[in-house]
């Protein structure tokens, strides 16, 4: 048995087939690409911003951050992890289509647990919750309704901080790590960008709320994440210039 990689230009899979020199996902490759490229420029921003702006640790300093400065507050809150992960799905889309000719099932499975995984996140978030209160704790003019605006800030602080975003976190994790294992039997990606993904999705397979343990494989995962970003912007650039490569496999005895 021979196994034959061919890279051939197609377009027109739903006519006769006929080659052109576009490939049909050229979009969707370049919208990958920014947004591979905007997750890389968040990252050490958000390091910098918890550095110099550690996130509170009780209610009425969250309510403090939020009515002193309100920027720093719904970053520290998470609001661009939010946004990373929307960019997160239309990074993921476009690594499907590339790579779903190397094993469609895994990457299938991959898509759908990042898409659990980024819901999860989006369920979790209570940075306009905090805002909200926030400002209610401000104004209330009375011990009564501080109180019930503190008890929903600290339920808002749980529900951010618990289960949806725990399981969001792995989930998401286990797909980033298929996606890297199916890349290794790629030819459209090199090894060095298939092995970071996988250690990227390993350390992200340990939440942060673990814990010590967590904070550690957190904090480990920012520099790989960060790396294999610019690489898939890179190669997702490179793959969108050329005329409609898709991968497959041709075997004969």
């Amino acid at each position: 048995m021979k196994a034959f990689k061919i890279e051939a230009e197609f377009a027109g899979r739903h006519g006769a087939g006929e080659l052109t020199n576009e490939s049909p996902w050229k979009l969707l490759y370049q919208v990958g690409a920014v947004a591979a490229i905007v997750m890389a420029v968040f990252i050490p921003f958000q390091i910098v911003v918890f550095a110099f702006w550690p996130p509170p640790t009780t209610v009425n300093d969250w309510f403090k951050l939020f009515q002193d400065n309100r920027l720093i507050a719904i970053i520290d809150m998470d609001l661009l992890l939010i946004v990373d992960q929307v960019l997160m799905v239309l990074l993921f889309l476009a690594l499907y289509v590339a790579l779903r000719r190397t094993n469609q099932s895994l990457m299938a499975i991959a898509l759908v647990f990042t898409l659990l995984g980024v819901a999860g996140y989006i369920a979790s978030s209570g940075v306009f919750n905090m805002l909200s209160l926030s400002d209610q704790y401000a104004n209330a003019t009375t011990e009564a309704q501080r109180a019930t605006f503190l008890a929903a800030g600290q339920t808002t602080i749980a529900n951010w901080q618990g289960t949806a975003f725990d399981v969001g976190y792995v989930i998401e994790g286990i797909g980033l790590l298929l996606a890297a294992i199916v890349m290794l039997k790629s030819t459209l990606f090199d090894k060095t960008t298939a092995y970071i993904g996988i250690a990227t999705g390993f350390l992200a397979l340990v939440p942060p709320t673990l814990g010590i343990v967590g904070m550690i494989f957190a904090l480990g995962s920012l520099l790989p994440l960060e790396i294999w970003a610019v690489l898939l912007a890179i190669r997702f650039f490179q793959i969108a210039r050329e005329p409609g490569n898709l991968q497959f496999e041709v075997s004969s005895n």
